[in-house]
């Protein structure tokens, strides 16, 4: 996949430099999509018996397939949302969980599953909503929270500090509610380490329509971020309307990593790393690099999650542990090449 991204000859425009590079993570996430589909503890067999089968038929359309797109659209949901706060904060070591919305999911995660044992008032209500409801409620109100301490969004290092402050707090608070009730450590614990396993066609139709608002979204207010690449003083002499514009950012950030997270889980690197990764690919302006990081990030989870599933077959590993190690990995050896090469510079 690299040399096919980076083969492009360098008189090309960047616009067909990055639509060469689309195509390939898309080639690529289509031959994985056929690995997702034939994965499991049947293998093959399934896909080969699905015409005459109908045990193999449900296994396959019930189970594999919406397992694997939800991981494509999860990652496509991070990625994006990962390039937005890059390219938000001016910072390559921003991801979607900097403004509080990890912890508020996990809260809200936490919250429903010690009501639903201890208390019988709110048991009805809850389970309507469900703990993938109350995950993108608290991942929502966690953002509303630090926009509301940061007093909007004119300063980023402001929004960026209340950000963490949020998420320090809403961490201890959901601590102290699996204190409360120790029998939920175990769910909470499976929570955090992110997981497709439950993704059905339902959850699937939520992703994609959240993918495309947010992408939609982010795409139309790219220019915001191409001028905050020159400085907030040059960007406002631009005449671009900056806070409306950064308050569009922030939403499609926050909802696109909400969506993802209330259902898959707390998936760790995927949208720290999606950037990083396409960014040594090619350089485009922040409309491309937002798409194309969009899908590299999709590309990053659904082979993440096929390993998840083949690596210890029958059993599976949760793929939040593998996203964190490889996408770890990859940018330990990133700064690695980076301090070599300013070293023989």
């Amino acid at each position: 996949m690299t040399p096919a991204c980076a083969a492009s000859p360098a008189g090309d425009a960047p616009g067909r430099r990055a639509a060469w590079c689309g195509t390939w993570l898309l080639l690529a996430a289509a031959l994985l999509t056929l690995c997702g589909a034939s994965v499991g503890s049947t293998g093959f067999d399934s896909l080969l018996r699905m015409r005459t089968d109908p045990v193999a038929w449900q296994i396959v359309c019930d189970i594999r397939l919406p397992r694997t797109l939800g991981a494509w659209l999860a990652g496509a949901l991070l990625g994006l949302a990962g390039a937005v706060a890059q390219g938000l904060f001016r910072n390559p070591l921003a991801d979607p969980y900097l403004l509080g919305s990890a912890s508020g999911a996990a809260l809200g995660v936490t919250v429903a599953m010690a009501w639903f044992g201890v208390s019988a008032l709110a048991t009805p209500w809850l389970a309507r909503i469900g703990t993938a409801g109350m995950a993108f409620a608290g991942a929502v109100l966690a953002v509303l929270l630090t926009l509301l301490l940061a007093r909007g969004v004119q300063h980023t290092l402001r929004l960026l500090l209340a950000g963490v402050v949020v998420g320090v707090v809403l961490g201890a608070l959901r601590d102290l509610v699996q204190l409360a009730s120790p029998d939920i450590l175990r769910a909470v614990h499976a929570f955090a380490l992110g997981s497709t396993a439950f993704v059905g066609w339902a959850a699937c139709a939520l992703m994609a329509a959240a993918w495309g608002l947010c992408g939609v979204l982010a795409w139309t207010l790219a220019r915001a971020l191409d001028a905050l690449t020159l400085g907030e003083a040059t960007a406002a002499s631009l005449g671009l309307p900056l806070t409306p514009m950064r308050a569009g950012l922030v939403a499609a950030m926050a909802l696109a990593t909400a969506v993802a997270v209330a259902q898959t889980g707390l998936i760790a690197f995927v949208g720290l790393a999606a950037p990083h990764l396409l960014r040594s690919l090619v350089r485009v302006t922040h409309a491309r690099h937002i798409l194309l990081s969009s899908f590299m990030g999709a590309l990053l989870l659904l082979a993440a999650d096929i390993l998840a599933r083949w690596l210890l077959a029958p059993q599976e590993l949760p793929v939040g542990v593998l996203t964190a190690a490889l996408g770890g990995s990859y940018l330990l050896w990133l700064m690695h090449r980076r301090t070599v090469q300013a070293g023989g510079a």
